[in-house]
């Protein structure tokens, strides 16, 4: 099999948000996609997809063995879906059904779902199983981590064993290992003749997967080689301020900090003997966490270790199954704030940002002048305060949420992966604003990230869960992949 894409070009409003000349896919070949947020690489794989909004036009075309698809018409990939050609979303509890159990909502996917549905939950309760969520298969996705729900996701994507298959920043959200078992994944589709287009703003992802990799910028494929050349002795300036972008580069007063000294500081908040189970699955237990003023601490664990619900339990915005914890009179009147992997659910969707402020410095008594210097000094325009959240990037109102959380002047700040939807040269802004807010406030920071070198730039200490890998990690590359994506 072979895909060859040809003079493709997106636009709305006469703005050109994707132009790309000529690309040919062989089977067993990894194309990887890497740029900023914005450069047109999502938008080009719906494109392949024939998912794009109806407002977007599109224009160019798509031959899969021989047979050439005109990509103006939306509907002629509708019947290659989930056999010939199969999109692993972006967003993944977006993507699933609410009111569905993950087995029933993969095994829809299998291609004996209507002549056989006991054979096709057969198959789903093996593939989830190989995913390390053979636990999880009568599970809502509400019920799943950021990470496991990506796994479903995938799941769902590959089970009809298509033989194309484009992965929209499928790492996003999964700790180290979990990425490793995901590129093992991606490998083995190639390994079994498939052809795999990755989106990512994974470096390290590009990396494993190898093959041919592409940088995107401003609708335009600007570099494209082999990883091992563009991922290493890049040509393009963009490319090597890309490469810059990784935590491992920050060259910040800041960043890597190493280990700090036995903290002297106050305490701020104290855990003691904090356990906590769901479904009876224990996360941790007898657990005790001093967090003392000015300390930099990083949560770190795979997916559905528990660090967010240790943090909330910090927090104490969820109770503890047995255990206490105790806050300092600082934190008292606003001066603990958190900070969401999604900043979409800190805001009210249909109240502009404005108001959204206004509320809070109404309730507190802040002044104006304290949002105009927090607004100029993360760098951005006074007029974003006019829209809605959801007309922002996700940079931009992660940043409005930092500006949020840093008007009360806190003491503490629960960052909970508040970088992982952003890209490389994103993340690296918005860290940078955060820690100068951090550093010149002296307020402690408490981080959730899987991201061991963002760990290692901005914390003092870490704090690790879950350290035990799943039995499955290990059994799963034995497995051929027939057995893995259609059994």
């Amino acid at each position: 099999m072979s895909m060859r894409l040809s003079h493709l070009a997106v636009s709305a409003g006469g703005t050109t948000l994707v132009d790309v000349e000529n690309l040919h896919f062989e089977r067993g070949q990894a194309v990887t996609i890497v740029g900023e947020s914005g450069s047109g690489k999502s938008l080009l794989a719906h494109a392949i997809m024939g998912t794009l909004p109806g407002s977007l036009t599109l224009q160019g075309s798509l031959a899969v063995d021989g047979t050439t698809c005109d990509l103006a018409e939306r509907t002629n990939r509708r019947a290659l879906w989930g056999r010939v050609m199969s999109l692993l979303p972006q967003e993944p509890v977006l993507s699933l059904d609410p009111t569905m159990r993950v087995q029933e909502q993969v095994a829809e996917g299998a291609r004996s779902f209507t002549s056989d549905k006991g054979s096709a939950r057969q198959s789903a309760r093996t593939l989830l199983g190989s995913l390390g969520l053979g636990y999880a298969t009568r599970a809502y996705p509400h019920t799943l981590s950021g990470g496991m729900a990506q796994r479903v996701a995938f799941a769902a994507s590959t089970i009809g064993n298509a033989q194309v298959l484009i992965a929209d920043e499928p790492s996003k959200g999964l700790d180290v290992a979990a990425r490793g078992e995901l590129a093992a994944l991606l490998q083995r589709h190639l390994d079994g003749g498939g052809i795999l287009l990755t989106i990512t703003h994974d470096l390290d992802l590009a990396r494993e997967l190898g093959g041919t990799v592409l940088v995107m910028k401003d609708a335009h494929v600007i570099e494209q080689g082999p990883a091992g050349e563009v991922l290493t002795e890049p040509a393009h300036p963009y490319t090597r301020q890309l490469l810059g972008a990784e935590p491992v580069n920050w060259n910040y007063y800041w960043a890597h900090s190493g280990s700090a000294a036995e903290p002297s500081g106050q305490p701020l908040i104290s855990g003691e003997g904090l356990s906590k189970s769901y479904g009876g699955q224990r996360l941790f237990s007898d657990l005790s966490v001093t967090v003392r003023q000015g300390e930099r601490i990083a949560l770190r664990g795979p997916s559905g270790s528990g660090k967010t619900t240790l943090g909330n339990i910090l927090l104490r915005l969820l109770p503890p199954d047995s255990g206490r914890v105790r806050h300092a009179d600082v934190l008292d009147g606003g001066r603990l704030q958190k900070l969401y992997q999604d900043p979409t659910v800190a805001f009210a969707p249909r109240a502009a940002l404005k108001d959204s402020f206004g509320d809070v410095m109404r309730r507190h008594r802040l002044g104006r002048d304290r949002l105009d210097e927090l607004m100029a000094s993360l760098r951005l325009a006074p007029g974003l305060l006019e829209r809605m959240p959801g007309q922002v990037s996700g940079g931009e109102l992660q940043r409005l949420a930092i500006i949020r959380a840093m008007l009360l002047r806190p003491a503490l700040v629960f960052a909970d992966e508040p970088t992982s939807r952003l890209d490389l040269i994103t993340q690296q802004e918005t860290m940078s604003c955060l820690m100068d807010q951090v550093d010149s406030q002296g307020c402690a920071l408490m981080l959730v990230t899987h991201d061991q070198s963002l760990a290692d730039a901005v914390a003092h200490r870490r704090i690790q869960l879950g350290t035990k890998q799943p039995p499955h990690m290990g059994d799963m590359r034995r497995l051929p992949v027939s057995t893995l994506l259609t059994r």
